[in-house]
Formats: structure tokens, C-alpha cells, sequence
């Protein structure tokens, strides 16, 4: 995989582009890809933008998203388009495994492939032209700096920007988390400056809930949580008969496992939701130095980054709660050091 810096000249000459990211996409995810394809439309490219699935209703008012495309629900255009790419830009994921039924379609074209990407063991041979930097705090961010950097700042406009920000103040927790460095600080100094009113954003993502999501909240700190203070560690296990019984949508999940993280004390939590037939996914949290991306590598099939991470069992639910407690048992000694900031 070649530097992204050898791609920038590239962008002088404008040709048919693709953009595509994980699969049940996150406002990082969304934000990056709509953010990038009104940029690149802006140098006379033609863009589209596939996500493998479809995505949470409360990102539906970012700019461009009516024009997003769900692969499940529209396979043949979907293969037609990819067919006829020139350039296919990977974002927020890093292997072509994260775009569920999409990844035959993105490995077998044959367009030129560009990764920006920030999570962790990138499998870079399947990429042209690529940057990946764990330390960056979301795709978002890198591109801004990718615009920035290929000497197009002057075109972010409000709309751009809009996204952008999302993505970011998504991935960094509304910038509480580690990963908001000064960098970070500093793109949003920009976007504030062309005008972004950043309340109403906030109030679109977090404000927009559902009554049955905020029921569904509350039953599951209330009756599917458990504490288990000597790991320092909470589990959250959702059955699927709540996401029936609550009728939960795309999304309804979506920060749940950072509740637990609010507890006195609580280093390291985990949610498991029975979510399909063949498999159980897992979300991993932690604060400090306990690294969940190599619990869910080692462990439940999965990885991410060292403080927010992913996974999936295939055992029943039960099966898959019970491995976890006995494998936490192995980092009791861990979690129980001091907490450093």
C-alpha cells in the first residue's frame, strides 16, 4: 500500500468514485463518507456512496444521506456501480471482512482501492494507496486532514464540515475521550469559523430518541446489567426477546455499553446482544490501560482499538456469557492495578 500522499495528485484528474464503509455504519463512518464525497464532487468527480446495510434513523438529516445507498436492498445497482469505479475509497474499516455480504463485491473489483482508516491491523496488501493511524480520533478527522493536506482546505464548506464534525464528536465521546488531542481542537476551530452550529447537532444525535428506545435503556441498566467489582468490570447481556419486545431499530444499541463505564471504579465493560440466529455480537469498553482490542482479538473473534473494540461469538447466549466470565478471570491481577489517566 502506497503512502495517501502519492494519490493527491490524482485528484486533479476526475473520474467515477465509489465510497463505501462498515457494515450498520456510525456516525464516524457516515459523517466521513458523505463528508469526502461532497468534496471530491467539488473537483468534478462522480461519487457514490454504498453502505453494506442500512444505518441508524438519527443520521438521516446529514447532508447527502437521502443519497446514500443500501447495498442490501439494492444489489444490482449497487454491482453496477461498483463495476464502474475508477476509484474505490474504503472508509472506517480496514478489512473487507467489516462490510458484511458487500466484501466479495469490494475484493473482487477491479478499481484502484484507497484505505483511511484508524483502527488497528490494517490489511493493507488489498489496498493501492491508503493511510492508517490509530492515533487519529476518527475517520472524520483524517478526512479533514486528507482534504487539508492535499492543499484543498479553502473547499470545505458548511455542509462538509457538518459531516466532518459529527464523525468526530461521535468518536471522541462528544471529545472526552483520549484520542482528542489538539488536533482535534483545531478542525473544529475551522469549522466553527465557517458557521457550524454545533448545538444542533448534538440535539439531532442525542436528542432524537424514541419512547420504546429509552425503555429499552431503561431495562437493560435495570435487569440486564451486572457488576462484577472484582474485575472491576460490568457485563450488560441483551436477549433477543427485548430487541423484539421493544421493538429496537438500527441504532437503539448504540452507546449502551458506555453507561457501565459511568460506574465508580468500573475499568473494563462488555455488552452482548443476541442480535441473529448465528451469532452474538459483543461491544467492549475501557478506560486507562487495559487494552479491549486484544481482549477481543484473543478471545471473541473481534478487535478495534485499544479502548473501544467489537466482537462476535457463535456460541448460544448463555455459552457466550459463561466464556466471558472464565476468561476474565485471567486479567483479575490487571484490572485490579490503579487507575492512570
Amino acid at each position: 500500500m502506497e503512502a495517501i500522499t502519492e494519490f493527491y495528485p490524482l485528484l486533479s484528474t476526475p473520474k467515477n468514485v465509489v465510497i463505501t464503509m462498515h457494515q450498520k455504519p456510525d456516525g464516524d463512518a457516515l459523517g466521513s463518507t458523505l463528508g469526502l464525497s461532497r468534496f471530491l464532487c467539488k473537483l468534478g468527480f462522480k461519487t457514490t456512496v454504498i453502505s453494506p446495510t442500512n444505518w441508524a434513523n438519527f443520521l438521516n438529516w446529514l447532508p447527502g444521506c437521502k443519497d446514500v445507498i443500501d447495498y442490501e436492498t439494492n444489489l444490482s445497482l449497487s454491482e453496477k456501480l461498483v463495476s464502474e469505479a475508477d476509484y474505490l475509497f474504503c472508509l472506517d474499516f480496514n478489512v473487507f471482512s467489516r462490510t458484511k455480504n458487500l466484501a466479495g463485491l469490494l475484493e473482487k473489483s477491479k478499481a484502484v482501492k484507497i484505505l483511511i482508516d484508524h483502527h488497528e491491523e490494517p490489511q493493507k496488501a488489498a489496498f493501492q494507496y491508503g493511510i492508517s493511524n490509530t492515533h487519529k480520533s476518527s475517520t472524520a478527522e483524517m478526512v479533514y486532514d486528507f482534504i487539508a493536506d492535499a492543499g484543498y482546505a479553502a473547499l470545505i464548506d458548511l455542509d462538509i464540515a457538518t459531516c466532518l464534525y459529527t464523525g468526530i464528536m461521535t468518536d471522541t465521546g462528544s471529545f472526552r475521550f483520549p484520542s482528542t488531542k489538539a488536533s482535534v481542537h483545531q478542525v473544529i476551530t475551522h469549522f466553527k469559523q465557517l458557521g457550524l452550529q454545533h448545538t444542533a447537532i448534538h440535539e439531532r444525535i442525542y436528542d432524537s430518541f424514541r419512547e420504546t428506545r429509552l425503555r429499552f435503556l431503561g431495562n437493560a441498566l435495570l435487569n440486564r446489567m451486572e457488576v462484577l467489582y472484582q474485575y472491576n468490570a460490568a457485563i450488560m447481556v441483551v436477549p433477543r426477546s427485548d430487541l423484539i419486545h421493544f421493538n429496537t431499530q438500527t441504532g437503539d444499541t448504540e452507546g449502551l455499553v458506555n453507561y457501565m463505564l459511568a460506574l465508580d471504579g468500573i475499568k473494563f465493560a462488555a455488552i452482548v446482544i443476541d442480535r441473529e440466529e448465528n451469532a452474538r455480537k459483543w461491544s467492549f469498553r475501557s478506560k486507562g490501560k487495559f487494552d479491549v482490542n486484544k481482549f477481543a482479538r484473543a478471545h471473541f473473534n473481534g478487535g478495534g482499538h485499544k479502548n473501544a473494540a467489537g466482537g462476535l461469538s457463535t456460541e448460544p447466549l448463555d455459552e457466550a456469557v459463561k466464556q466471558f466470565k472464565t476468561v476474565l478471570k485471567a486479567y483479575e491481577s490487571e484490572l485490579s492495578e490503579p487507575y492512570e489517566y
